[in-house]
């Protein structure tokens, strides 16, 4: 049965939108008006790498069985949707009329999954035994979730990384660590069974690149019965995108965490034990060794690196999370906190720079 599926933004968007297509669903994206025109006249494009092939596979959304359309938040309606993908970066969602399309996102009680970095703090109120209210610092505007309910929303970690080329349309996305996204199911069955039969179409895609031959692609959506898979990303998070940040500029996530292993392994293994305190089983997350072997290839400073250095006056702040919930757990790490700290610091000289 095809799905109306809304997504709210269209950057990383378009990559999970691009898989889900093949199932013949109908995808809206929410995002700027210069998207909006160029998705509504050109469709998206995502340039895929595939074990085995010199050169990226390219999906065009126009030649994809379903359908794809984009407009600005304006009119749009979260009732007419089966299905609801958070794909902004978190410190957007309190910009003007998308925190009023976020809670009627909330109020509808359609499905809805985050694919942030920053998980919505009704998703970490799933987690059991946390003081909700004393994490609120760590979001941008922590108001802007207060409608959810969190039996109605959940979180898929962003394990695959892509970037926009730019140098090319924005409508263009290129897929540079082709992994897959992990979500935790929902506390709602009708969710589940959503999430459930996406993972199953996404799993027997195979694509003609244009040679006659049909190729297995990668980043599959991987659903899993426990609420901490997606939370391995935490230690990715904190171990390397934002230990990107420099006292004065940023560096790679090769650099941030190889030039420095042991406190790259150490942070991570902070992390890492925390989520098992949380309730994760050890098998649920990534082993320090597999995560350093894959930040070999990411050879670009993260997101969040970037816009600090473009002056953004807010960013997402996985990192403070991380470090209060630690810190209602008695727990501390000295490399986390004087991350943090760095982080806080060059986010109000970008504040000071915006005011004067």
């Amino acid at each position: 049965m095809p799905y109306n599926i809304l997504i709210l933004g269209a950057a990383y968007g378009s990559l999970l939108a691009s898989k889900m297509l093949f199932g013949g669903h109908r995808v809206h994206h929410v995002c700027l008006p210069a998207e909006a025109d160029l998705i509504n006249t050109e469709g998206f494009r995502v340039r895929l790498p595939v074990k085995g092939r010199k050169d990226p596979v390219l999906l065009d959304s126009t030649k994809l069985p379903g359908k794809v359309t984009a407009s600005g938040a304006a009119g749009v309606n979260p009732k007419d949707y089966d299905l609801i993908c958070l794909a902004m970066q978190e410190p957007q969602y309190r910009s003007p009329g998308v925190r009023e399309l976020l809670d009627a996102v909330a109020k509808s009680k359609v499905p809805c999954m985050s694919i942030m970095n920053m998980p919505p703090l009704p998703y970490v109120k799933r987690i059991k035994g946390l003081d909700y209210a004393a994490l609120e610092p760590a979001y941008t505007d922590a108001r802007v979730w207060d409608s959810f309910d969190p039996t109605y929303l959940t979180l898929c970690s962003p394990d695959p990384q892509a970037i926009r080329p730019p140098d090319e349309k924005v409508n263009v996305l290129m897929v540079t660590l082709p992994t897959n996204f992990k979500a935790a199911k929902f506390d709602d069955p009708k969710g589940t069974a959503i999430l459930r039969q996406l993972e199953q179409e996404i799993d027997a895609i195979r694509f003609d690149p244009g040679d006659g031959t049909k190729i297995e692609l990668p980043v599959k959506l991987r659903v899993y019965d426990s609420i901490f898979v997606p939370l391995a990303k935490w230690a990715m998070l904190l171990a390397g995108n934002y230990r990107c940040v420099t006292e004065d500029g940023m560096r790679t996530a090769q650099e941030a965490v190889h030039s420095d292993p042991a406190t790259s392994k150490s942070v991570y293994d902070f992390v890492f034990d925390l989520c098992v305190k949380l309730g994760a089983n050890p098998a649920d997350l990534v082993p320090y060794e597999k995560y350093a072997a894959a930040a070999q290839s990411l050879v670009r400073p993260a997101s969040a690196a970037r816009a600090l250095q473009n002056g953004a006056p807010n960013i997402e702040r996985a990192d403070k999370l991380v470090q209060l919930i630690a810190k209602q757990k008695g727990l501390s790490n000295a490399a986390i906190d004087a991350q943090v700290a760095l982080v806080d610091r060059r986010i109000e000289q970008n504040r000071k720079k915006a005011a004067a």
